[in-house]
């Protein structure tokens, strides 16, 4: 028998009156009853209800102990009177008199309450994680992050995949987020940087012959904080050799379906799964104004740019942004006659404070077109617009007007908020899709021709493709898996042929030393043999975010930074010994106002 407990405190029931037992565990509440004192004793597995009866010689001492403290009870198991049973606590028929107490740990005066939501903000809890975790909700999310990991091992360990662990040190690599760097003591002047993905060791296994690899892995980017994205995160990371596009798809769809079906009810409301067809990316941008679309939202966006380059539409702001090459994108709000006028009013601010000129639109109600800009639009051309937006009486047809990248921007935040506006989004349903044919490449923000999506991957059309085609027009085997607006999977099919990456890269501004420099193990491999092979990684944190149904990725983890990537409760980041500098061969060249708050 344990020193500390015979049972764990969601354990005891009826048939258990009568014993004596011993329970371990933090005091969770404590109630004092006319001289009798109720207290919850919580561990992580339940809470049992504890009793002092009145007259007790413990109850002078109990009385002074803390909630969060941590003690040991034992006592004789009683069946609670009829009208004081809990029938929503597994122990609820039972409550523990108390014999004897020990306070194994005491608590200070807490920062914010465990036992309730008292509405704490994100940098208290932040820094007194450990108080933070506790909590009901906390704990329950902690625990489906563990079994949702399970469950993928599982099903990919089914599909005869097998784990790997692959290097936390490695070299810089072009992923598209910055690096975190790690200097080397022995090597000085040089650093390793920490993995944004393990791409390139994960193909290396297949070009090693394992075929089937998985890993829950360790990623880190250094990029701005955001509500669904972290510096350090965890995915689901696979690659197969001898497989096309299609053959991931069909083994990582029930994978993912599977995982959203076991833990669909976790919210307490059951919620359907749907895998819709796969969206081709031009198509995702012109529909949805993103490559993420949350296609639980029923509108969908409409190029109306035919109407306003009519010659009997005088509309000149939209004319003019169309002679040079930019479009006019149009969102559907169904059914919006009888809003009021401060409904079009918020959506015009909204959009100003987004940068744009305003949102534009026409009513369609009593047999006419209403609104700022009905008036340049003649019968003909509005009967056009109706049928290219599907229009009826009673709805409301929004405009956006620019160059096409900034157009789809603006016009898919429209129809996300004109969605929450209207109340349109479906509820209780994950829907899922494969956005494919992503481009090869882009233009960058600094005007350069640039991957846009993993460098690694094969071109459609390979090597003809790539001399042949203006670069632009160049699709890849790339591809993303979206639920519910977030993107929670990249993935392609590699290029295994050396001198087709060489050319991709090329393209993209790569000299062939450059490309043996950064990427030669890699190249050299393909040089005896590399099969076929593609792969794709999961989000995990994304996917228990959104099984746990909460809007921040900081709620699913365990420990976490706050959104300056500030680690409050160990400290971090945190400055540097002169020694250890020393050590590694560097100095501190900082900007000046941190160098004299320093000196300061």
């Amino acid at each position: 028998m344990s020193e500390y407990r015979t049972h764990k405190c969601n354990a005891l029931r009826a048939e258990h009156v009568g014993q004596t037992v011993k329970l371990s565990g933090w005091i969770n509440r404590k109630r004092d009853h006319g001289g009798v004192l109720f207290i919850d004793l919580r561990d992580t597995f339940g809470i049992t209800q504890c009793v002092i009866d009145e007259g007790s010689p413990l109850m002078d001492t109990v009385e002074e102990w803390r909630p969060e403290s941590v003690i040991m009870v034992e006592g004789e198991v009683r069946e609670r009177p009829g009208e004081t049973k809990n029938n929503k606590l597994p122990t609820g028929e039972i409550e523990v008199y108390i014999s004897k107490a020990v306070l194994l740990s005491a608590a200070d005066v807490l920062p914010f309450q465990v036992a309730e939501d008292d509405g704490a903000g994100e940098d208290i809890r932040l820094r007194h994680r450990y108080l933070d975790l506790r909590r009901q909700k906390m704990q329950k999310n902690i625990r489906l992050r563990n079994d949702v990991i399970a469950s993928m091992r599982k099903r990919m360990w089914e599909q005869s995949f097998q784990e790997f662990q692959t290097p936390l040190l490695t070299a810089s690599s072009p992923e598209g987020a910055r690096d975190y760097l790690v200097p080397s003591r022995l090597h000085p002047g040089k650093f390793y940087a920490l993995p944004q993905a393990p791409q390139q060791f994960k193909q290396l296994l297949m070009m090693s012959g394992f075929d089937r690899y998985f890993q829950i892995a360790p990623c880190f980017r250094d990029e701005d904080g955001r509500a669904d994205r972290l510096a350090e995160f965890y995915q689901l990371d696979m690659e197969m050799s001898f497989v096309g596009q299609d053959d991931i798809f069909e083994v990582m769809t029930p994978v993912i379906k599977g995982i959203f079906e076991e833990f669909a009810d976790f919210t307490g409301t059951k919620r359907k799964i749907e895998w819709l067809p796969h969206l081709r990316y031009e198509d995702a941008m012109m529909k949805y104004g993103t490559d993420k679309p949350d296609l639980r939202n029923p509108l969908e966006i409409v190029d109306v740019s035919s109407v306003f380059a009519r010659e009997d539409v005088e509309f000149k702001a939209f004319k003019g942004v169309i002679e040079n090459g930019g479009v006019v994108r149009a969102i559907k709000a169904p059914q919006v006659s009888d809003q009021p006028r401060s409904f079009f009013d918020k959506l015009n601010s909204w959009a100003q404070g987004e940068g744009a000129p305003g949102l534009g639109y026409i009513l369609f109600a009593d047999g006419e077109g209403k609104g700022p800009i009905a008036k340049f639009v003649p019968e003909a051309a509005q009967a056009e617009l109706k049928k290219l937006a599907d229009l009826d009486e009673g709805d409301a047809v929004f405009f956006v007007c620019n160059k096409e990248a900034e157009a789809a921007s603006l016009a898919g935040k429209a129809r996300t908020r004109i969605c929450a506006d209207l109340d349109l989004l479906e509820k209780d349903v994950y829907k899922f899709c494969w956005i494919v044919d992503f481009p090869m490449y882009e233009i960058n923000e600094r005007g350069d021709l640039d991957f846009s999506h993993n460098p690694f991957s094969m071109p459609q059309g390979g090597m003809d493709a790539l001399e042949n085609k203006d670069p632009l027009d160049v699709y890849a085997y790339l591809y993303d898996c979206v639920c519910n607006g977030f993107e929670l999977c990249s993935g392609a099919i590699r290029n295994h042929h050396p001198e087709i990456m060489q050319k991709a890269f090329e393209i993209a501004g790569y000299s062939k030393a450059d490309l043996e420099k950064e990427f030669g193990g890699m190249l050299n491999a393909m040089r005896y043999g590399a099969p076929p092979h593609g792969g794709c990684a999961f989000g995990v944190d994304r996917i228990v975010m959104l099984l746990a149904d909460e809007p921040n990725l900081r709620e699913v983890y365990a420990f976490v930074m706050n959104g300056q990537y500030e680690d409050h409760m160990m400290n971090a980041p945190s400055d540097i010994k002169p020694e250890q500098l020393k050590d590694l061969h560097i100095k501190l060249n900082l900007p000046k106002k941190l160098d004299d708050e320093k000196a300061a």
